[in-house]
């Protein structure tokens, strides 16, 4: 039986375990990216297993959420990062340079090589044929560490492209279509791998953006053929050499397969606030836009920034209506400057900044009150754009500046027969991009040899062994698709204590409840219950780290997903699961009594628990854990498990088995 091009990678990666569905297996990783909200507390759980030096191929730190600096805490983490990549080994991208994934893609990202990341949304290079795959930052400690990574392995679902993408339509579209047609949590579990004859229309940029917002389907990752589209790019970066072939066998078996006629898409839009809540522009035309932002790791590249300018040049803005640039990198910037295009927006009423992630986690250009934002970005969860209730529209390049320009939501098909010289702009790749490289310092340039810590940076706090017995009151009931924007929320004012989790957890579920975490320290033990897919969003370990601060035991859920599950298993706090019916049952302040000896049970390989509530009735409860993860949880946490197995004169961190 033929390969998958997933099954291919991992085959040639492959440490431990067997590539069948729902098996654990364990990977060598090649790459490894992190970024500043939770590249800290990778660098200090790197600190804290004594290790020399990176052992990846290639690691590389990025400062692109929260590089205004408005707070010396920002900057004493940015310089603490600085500190981490000189004295490891890694490559440094300045705050300013740009968003990790951009600026991955650009200067390491290759086709055949597995990357792992401290980031949700690290599947991007997917869209080259690298198997990238989004994980807590303790993963990739031990990762970086020479240590393999643990995963379930997915079923690889083949994502079939038929036909070309007509006028107006484009790979957002793409993407926003599938979030209609699967929902949020329709790739849990999954890998999507796309092929078919429409795959060889769709440039490698435009495959990026497919990959990157693959994330929000709850997908593992999502990944491409690499092709003669995949040369081509990696020749316009200067890159040439890293580009292999890679297809899958004509006899390869998936576990599904999904259709798409391109040539049937119409530009698409997300309606607040859930990435999936997408229908035709048109059924939501006329509502009056406010605030029109382009870019983001989705839609901030080069050729993103593009279509947008074209539209706007030679016209002017809405009085009513603000539109702003957030190119992906500075490279990006800089190509579009010294081509003109950068005067042409501004002199149509575009407001361009710094090449961050910042608005799309609520730092920097926060919507007005009552008013709706249009974006490209890869995200709308309810207050992520740094107001509580937003409403944050999710769309191409092409419909958010048609929208700045009509100054409400309109589809560009009847706005270009409205205004009649407005023309599809198309995509349009440059022959190099040849910006600088200047804000990227490799290991060998690198500045620092020994760590700089700032007053803000604490040490990462250990669990203690699982007990035997857990009790405690249901601190806190929620409802389905819990992010980790509501865990711990990203704002300026809270995520600058990212460093400090005895600070941060102060924040922990204040989206939810501000009482909470006061609760939490009284209470002196607990635990949490939600619906489906708790924890789905962001990969920051925080927001398993912060629950356990405060002394939650476990977590009792419909679902989990993916990546906060790990988390959790990394942090010591117990993942359970329960059906809706018992979920129905619970209300926040019963009292809950695991009635097993559950350090015993998790060691033994016990998949239910009797619980009881209220000492008045029970339920029973299941834990889905491969026997690493439960030798984990046993242990009180992953840094705590991989400091007792370490063997300090290998040099490396050891293999989880």
């Amino acid at each position: 039986m033929g390969q998958t091009i997933t099954e291919k990678i991992l085959s040639d990666h492959l440490i431990e375990g067997e590539l069948t569905p729902g098996e654990e297996i364990g990977i060598e990783i090649d790459q490894t990216l992190t970024q500043d909200t939770t590249g800290t507390l990778v660098w200090l759980q790197f600190e804290a297993l004594e290790l020399d030096e990176v052992q990846t191929e290639l690691a590389a730190q990025y400062c692109d959420h929260q590089t205004y600096q408005f707070d010396f805490k920002n900057t004493d983490d940015h310089r603490f990062l600085r500190s981490a990549a000189g004295t490891y080994g890694a490559h440094f991208s300045r705050p300013g340079n740009g968003i990790c994934h951009n600026v991955h893609r650009e200067n390491f990202a290759a086709p055949g090589k597995t990357l792992l990341g401290s980031d949700s949304h690290t599947p991007t290079p997917g869209g080259l044929g690298q198997l990238a795959i989004g994980a807590g930052g303790l993963d990739i400690s031990v990762a970086m560490g020479g240590g393999p990574y643990y995963v379930e392995m997915p079923e690889v679902v083949n994502v079939r492209l038929e036909g070309e993408l007509e006028a107006w339509a484009t790979a957002k579209d793409v993407i926003l279509e599938m979030l209609r047609r699967l929902s949020v949590k329709g790739g849990v579990g999954k890998i999507f791998e796309y092929t078919g004859p429409g795959v060889e229309t769709l440039t490698a940029p435009e495959r990026m953006t497919i990959t990157n917002m693959g994330t929000e389907l709850g997908a593992t990752s999502s990944i491409f053929p690499s092709d003669e589209q995949t040369r081509d790019y990696l020749e316009r970066v200067g890159r040439e050499d890293v580009y292999v072939p890679l297809q899958p066998d004509d006899d390869a078996e998936y576990a599904d397969e999904i259709v798409i006629d391109l040539s049937e898409l119409e530009p698409l839009i997300a309606c607040p606030s859930m990435p999936d809540k997408v229908v035709p522009v048109s059924e939501v035309a006329g509502e009056r836009v406010e605030q029109v932002i382009v870019g983001s790791c989705t839609n901030g590249a080069y050729e993103d920034v593009l279509p947008a300018a074209k539209l706007v040049e030679g016209r002017e803005i809405a009085k009513h209506t603000e539109m702003i640039v957030a190119p992906g990198s500075k490279q990006a910037s800089e190509m579009l400057a010294r081509q003109g295009w950068v005067a042409e927006m501004m002199a149509a009423g575009v407001n361009f900044s710094e090449a961050t992630c910042g608005a799309c986690i609520g730092i920097g250009h926060v919507p007005a009150s009552d008013s709706v934002s249009v974006r490209t970005f890869n995200r709308n969860f309810e207050g992520r754009s740094g107001i509580e209730d937003d409403n944050v529209y999710l769309s191409s390049p092409e419909v958010a500046a048609a929208a700045a320009l009509a100054g409400e939501i309109v589809d560009p098909r009847d706005l270009a027969e409205e205004l009649g010289d407005l023309e599809a702009p198309g995509l349009e790749l440059p022959e190099k991009y040849d910006g600088s490289k200047a804000d990227l310092i490799t290991p060998e340039n690198a500045i620092d040899d020994e760590l700089i810590k700032g007053p803000n940076i604490g040490d990462v706090p250990l669990k203690d062994e699982l007990e035997s017995d857990l009790g405690g009151e249901a601190l806190l009931k929620m409802d389905d698709n819990i992010t980790t924007d509501h865990i711990i929320p990203a704002t300026a004012d809270i995520l600058k204590f990212r460093s400090n989790i005895e600070k941060l957890s102060e924040f922990t579920l204040s989206r939810v409840d501000d009482t909470f975490a006061d609760r939490a320290k009284a209470a002196d033990g607990g635990f949490l219950v939600a619906g489906e897919n708790y924890g789905q969003g962001s990969s920051r370990e925080h927001a398993a780290l912060c629950p356990m601060y405060l002394g939650i035991e476990g977590v009792f859920a419909q679902s989990f997903a993916r990546i906060h599950k790990a988390n959790l298993f990394n942090f010591g706090l117990v993942p359970l699961t329960i059906d809706e019916e018992t979920y129905d049952q619970i209300d926040q302040g019963d009292e809950i009594e695991i009635l097993d000896d559950v350090g015993e049970g998790v060691r033994n390989g016990a998949e239910e628990f009797t619980v009881r509530v209220n000492d008045d009735w029970e339920f029973t409860a299941r834990l889905d854990a491969s026997d690493r993860e439960r030798d984990i949880l046993a242990a009180g946490g992953k840094l705590s498990w991989t400091k007792a197995q370490y063997d300090s004169s290998s040099g490396a961190a050891p293999a989880d088995d």
